[in-house]
């Protein structure tokens, strides 16, 4: 599956406040699939399918949920973002007149890790798809995660963790440096923002893992037009601290500037990207 040109038509909210129902509605129309790349490359390496019983950290609107248990998983979701959790739960829960298949388990869609409860059948893979990389404590706010979610799996059970590629083969990473400047932050790293060589390695040892295999998928960005462009990206919450020292109208004007090397002669905005995912054993 390859990232989709979307075109979305509402007109961008002027004031630093936010709608976080049509944020939400932007990531999951416009943002989501952009990873869809890593998400298929993971599953396909680890022969995702009916045997697998999967913890999705942070699962949005549920697109990487959707797509393995398309693969026949037992899916959980955990996201503490409401009106993310609310899109995934249209996209993956049956209606009122609708059945899951033969033998299917119903996903959960959670707000928080659950605690494993007696005669609990352990997760067999816990997945972590937000990119690390773009602040300097989202490294940190994984390991809590994972302390909280490592519990509910099996012995040697299989984690996998997800950093943004190096600067130089991230073509967005121009792009979300400018949240950092508006928020008056420290740069992420020398060069950018982008994960360094070890943060993944140094989050899974801090959670008690063991590195077992690593990959890089390309996932560029793409879109129809620079609004859709700027939508897309300020739905992923990078851009918050920025809206905050600032106001939502500045960022979008400065996002959109620093698209325009990404602007195609036809009005599309194209970005290649690398992500690099991390494959470990409990």
């Amino acid at each position: 599956m390859t990232p989709t040109l979307v075109r979305h038509h509402t007109q961008a909210e002027p004031s630093a406040s936010v709608d976080t129902g049509s944020r939400a509605r932007d990531w999951a129309e416009i943002q989501e699939r952009m990873l869809a790349p890593l998400y298929e490359a993971v599953y396909t390496r680890l022969e995702i399918g009916p045997a697998t019983r999967m913890l999705s950290l942070g699962c949005g609107s549920g697109l990487a949920l959707l797509i393995a248990a398309g693969r026949g998983a037992h899916v959980t979701g955990v996201d503490p973002d409401l009106d993310r959790l609310s899109l995934a739960r249209i996209r993956l829960l049956p209606g009122p007149e609708e059945e899951s298949g033969p033998g299917s388990a119903e996903p959960q869609l959670l707000e928080s890790v659950p605690v494993p409860a007696p005669g609990h059948e352990p997760y067999n893979l816990i997945t972590a798809f937000t990119p690390i990389g773009c602040s300097p404590d989202d490294g940190e706010e994984l390991v809590r995660t994972l302390g909280a979610a490592v519990p509910s799996a099996g012995r040697r059970s299989t984690v996998v963790l997800t950093g943004w590629g190096p600067p130089e083969r991230c073509a967005t990473d121009a792009v979300l440096q400018v949240a950092t400047r508006l928020a008056e932050g420290p740069p992420r790293a020398a060069g950018g923002l982008g994960a360094r060589r070890d943060d993944l390695e140094n989050v899974a040892f801090r959670a008690g893992l063991n590195p077992d295999g690593s990959g890089r998928v390309a996932c560029p960005f793409g879109y129809a037009d620079v609004d859709s462009a700027v939508r897309g990206l300020l739905s992923t919450r990078l851009f918050d601290a920025a809206v905050r020292a600032t106001d939502r109208s500045q960022v979008e004007k400065e996002v959109a500037e620093a698209l325009h090397p990404h602007l195609r002669q036809d009005g599309t905005v194209w970005m290649p990207n690398v992500f690099r995912y991390l494959v470990c054993t409990t």
